[in-house]
C-alpha cells in the first residue's frame, strides 16, 4: 500500500487571511483551529504512537482472517503497534499500518486493545450467509471520513480487495469477508458517487453522495466572554444531514448547548448547521465535526447483549431492557441512547464500557 494517507495530510492543510488551520482526524473528520489573542498552532504529533485509535470492520466472520488498523493522534496509520485481539492472539501493525487476524470461533464480539485504547466489532458464524450477491453503503458519506461497505463476500486481508470511487482508487484501511472500511482518494470530489469493489473476480457496484464539509469562521469575531457562532456547510447534497460537533479546547471556547452536541444541517441549496458558541478566555481552540452514521438498532441491540455477561448483576436488568425495546421498538433508538448515555457516563472503562459505547456509537 502507498503511502498516499501520510501525504493527504499534509494535502489538507489550508490558509486563510486570519491565519486558521484544517487538520485532517481520522475519526474527526476536520479540525478547524483558530486563534484567539494569540497564533493558531498544528496539534503536536510528537507522541502519536501513544495514543491509538483502533479501526475494525464492523463486523467480523467467526475463523476468517480479517484486517485491523491503527492510527496515532497525528491521525496517520502507525507501524509497530502490538494490538490484543484476543487472549491468545497479538498481532504487530506493519509498515502500512495495519495487521491481519483470525476472527476467534467461540464468542459474539472481538474487543482489540493497544495503548490503553480498545476498539469492538461483532462476530458472525461462517456458512453461506456469510456472503452476498449485493453490498450496501450508506447514503452519505464524506469526503474525508472513513466509511464502510458491507455485504458481498470479501477477503479479509484487505490488500486482496479494490476499492473505487469514480474511478479514482480508495484506501482500504480494514476488511473481513462481510465488511470494508475505506477512506476516499484524494482526488474524490463532493457529489454522486458510483463505488467499485472488485475481490478476484467478483464485483460489486453501489451509488452514493461524496460531502465536503466547510467551516467558516465565527461570527461576529471571538472576544472573551462574548457569543457568537461558527457554521459547517455541506457541500456535495440538499439532504439535511445529521452532524456531531465536538469541543476540543473547553477551557477557552464553549458551546452553548453542551459538548458534544448533535446538529443537523439545514437541507438545501445552502446547507449549513449554525453551533453558538461562547469565548471564555484568549488563545488557541480548536472545533471538529464529522457526520453520524446511520441508525442502526438491530447492531446496538447485539452489542448490548453481548455486553450482558460483564455487567455486574445490578446492572444487567437495564440493559436487558434496553436490548429488548430496541428490538420491538427500533423507533426509540434516541430515547434508549439517552438512557444509555447515563449507564456509559457511570461505568468505568473496561471491556463493558467498550461495547456499551460500541452500542451508544450504531444509535
Amino acid at each position: 500500500m502507498s503511502n498516499w494517507c501520510g501525504s493527504r495530510l499534509a494535502a489538507l492543510s489550508f490558509n486563510f487571511a486570519i491565519s486558521p488551520a484544517f487538520i485532517f482526524h481520522f475519526l474527526a473528520v476536520v479540525t478547524i483551529s483558530f486563534s484567539l489573542g494569540g497564533t493558531s498552532r498544528l496539534q503536536s504529533t510528537a507522541n502519536a504512537s501513544w495514543s491509538v485509535s483502533i479501526v475494525l470492520p464492523p463486523r467480523l466472520v467467526a475463523g476468517r482472517p480479517a484486517t485491523l488498523a491503527v492510527f496515532g493522534a497525528d491521525g496517520k496509520l502507525v507501524s509497530g503497534v502490538t494490538v490484543e485481539v484476543s487472549k491468545d492472539q497479538r498481532v504487530v501493525t506493519d509498515t502500512t499500518g495495519r495487521a491481519v487476524f483470525t476472527a476467534p470461533i467461540a464468542g459474539d464480539v472481538v474487543i482489540a486493545k493497544a495503548s490503553g485504547k480498545a476498539a469492538a466489532a461483532l462476530v458472525d458464524p461462517d456458512g453461506p450467509g456469510s456472503g452476498s450477491q449485493t453490498i450496501s453503503v450508506t447514503p452519505v458519506i464524506s469526503l474525508k471520513d472513513s466509511f464502510s461497505i458491507c455485504g458481498g463476500g470479501f477477503r479479509g486481508e484487505a490488500d486482496a480487495n479494490r476499492v473505487k470511487i469514480n474511478e479514482e482508487r480508495a484506501l482500504i484501511l480494514a476488511a473481513s469477508p462481510q465488511c470494508l472500511i475505506v477512506l476516499p482518494g484524494p482526488k474524490v470530489t463532493p457529489g454522486l458517487a458510483f463505488i467499485s469493489v472488485q475481490t478476484g473476480e467478483a464485483r460489486w457496484t453501489a451509488a452514493t453522495r461524496v460531502v465536503s464539509l466547510e467551516f467558516e469562521p465565527p461570527q461576529p469575531p471571538l472576544v472573551p466572554e462574548k457569543k457568537s457562532k461558527l457554521v459547517v456547510r455541506a457541500d456535495g447534497t440538499e439532504q439535511p444531514l445529521r452532524i456531531m460537533a465536538e469541543n476540543q479546547t473547553p477551557g477557552v471556547l464553549e458551546f452553548a448547548r453542551g459538548d458534544p452536541q448533535k446538529l443537523r444541517t439545514s437541507g438545501g441549496a445552502n446547507n449549513f448547521a449554525a453551533i453558538e458558541v461562547q469565548a471564555i478566555r484568549s488563545g488557541d481552540f480548536s472545533f471538529h465535526a464529522r457526520l453520524l452514521p446511520t441508525l442502526d438498532a438491530a447492531i446496538a441491540e447485539r452489542y448490548l447483549r453481548a455486553a450482558l455477561p460483564l455487567a455486574p448483576r445490578e446492572l444487567q436488568q437495564p440493559l436487558r431492557k434496553l436490548a429488548d425495546r430496541l428490538a420491538r421498538h427500533p423507533h426509540d433508538a434516541e430515547k434508549v441512547q439517552g438512557e444509555l448515555a447515563q449507564i456509559i457516563s457511570a461505568t468505568i472503562a473496561g471491556d463493558l464500557r467498550t461495547l456499551l459505547e460500541s452500542a451508544n456509537a450504531a444509535l
